[in-house]
């Protein structure tokens, strides 16, 4: 699926930053995108730390450049812009030893158009990736929230993929409502990205009012919010899991459901049941699970997990960027 990313990519050279430079995982998948030279990669971190790093895992990163905070010419002006974006909130000083992190200086580097995109989180946590794409970047116009989802896919036994995307599972805790609206949206952009056609569930433990709860409540209200958008992908719920993936229970459960149980897009009601999902489904379905992919920034920004390997790096490195 990323391969029609990477011909775009072909065609729009852009440039994407890794805050963890020296981490052999990040150096393993930028030396293969800068021999494959669709993307250009930007590493920051003190070079002879890099070099170090890519010699021992004897890694040809010969060309990359790479961003040292402690000598790199605009730190003043990063510094001035950083102060502006955060009055009131930040004094100088802070942002000052905030800049002096890669996460924040990062981030930065996008915000004043050095790089294009940014993936971090080899070595941070998904917190302190978000948070400064949250007080920098910001959200964009008409969007209140940062989302994520993860796309899952694996070879369906006849030379094609079978994939889905599962949101959200690693950002919003408890949406309300209108968070969950947003969520759907941002789920089914980066869904049309891997070029899966979405059909929408908004999931629940009720179909169509069998149960009764807040949670019911609020998934029936977020799904009645959703097609009062006029989104042109169909949509429905509250629906069961088994009423949105099995056409025979959606006959039975949900007759007349716009998705007709062939839903490829999952919303679920709060973090705990999507992020227990999405696991379930690598694990025990044998799936690849690609992301936390964010939507919803002013800038392509993504987290990566803290155990993820180079080909993971490799890949959410082309998904980041193929998002601007």
């Amino acid at each position: 699926m990323l391969e029609k990313m990477i011909e775009t990519l072909k065609a729009n050279p852009r440039r994407i930053v890794f805050t963890e430079g020296p981490d052999p995982r990040i150096l393993t998948a930028a030396s293969r995108l800068k021999k494959e030279g669709f993307l250009t990669p930007v590493l920051i971190g003190n070079p002879d730390k890099v070099n170090a790093s890519a010699k021992k895992a004897s890694l040809d990163i010969d060309g990359i450049e790479i961003v040292d905070i402690d000598t790199f010419p605009d730190f003043e002006k990063m510094v001035a812009r950083m102060v502006e974006l955060r009055r009131g909130k930040m004094d100088e000083a802070t942002c000052r030893a905030n800049l002096k992190k890669s996460n924040y200086f990062g981030t930065m580097y996008v915000k004043m158009g050095y790089a294009d995109a940014l993936l971090g989180g080899a070595t941070y946590s998904t917190a302190d990736t978000v948070r400064p794409a949250l007080q920098l970047i910001k959200c964009k116009p008409g969007h209140k929230i940062v989302t994520s989802c993860f796309v899952l896919d694996r070879p369906d036994g006849k030379g094609g993929e079978e994939a889905y995307a599962m949101g959200d599972c690693a950002i919003n805790i408890e949406p309300n409502a209108d968070d969950l609206v947003e969520i759907a949206q941002g789920t089914v952009e980066t869904a049309r990205l891997f070029g899966i056609d979405p059909k929408v569930a908004m999931l629940s433990y009720s179909t169509k009012g069998s149960g009764k709860g807040e949670s019911v409540d609020k998934m029936r209200t977020a799904t009645e919010k959703l097609l009062a958008t006029n989104p042109d992908f169909p949509a429905d719920g509250e629906l069961q899991f088994d009423a949105a993936v099995v056409p025979e229970v959606a006959s039975l459960k949900a007759p007349g459901s716009k998705i007709s149980g062939k839903a490829n897009i999952y919303i679920f009601p709060d973090i705990d049941a999507g992020n227990i999902a999405y696991k379930m489904v690598q694990r025990l379905g044998g799936f690849e699970a690609m992301g936390p992919i964010l939507g919803g920034l002013n800038a392509p920004i993504n987290d990566l997990s803290r155990g993820c390997n180079a080909e993971e790096v490799y890949k959410m490195a082309i998904i980041t960027a193929a998002q601007l």
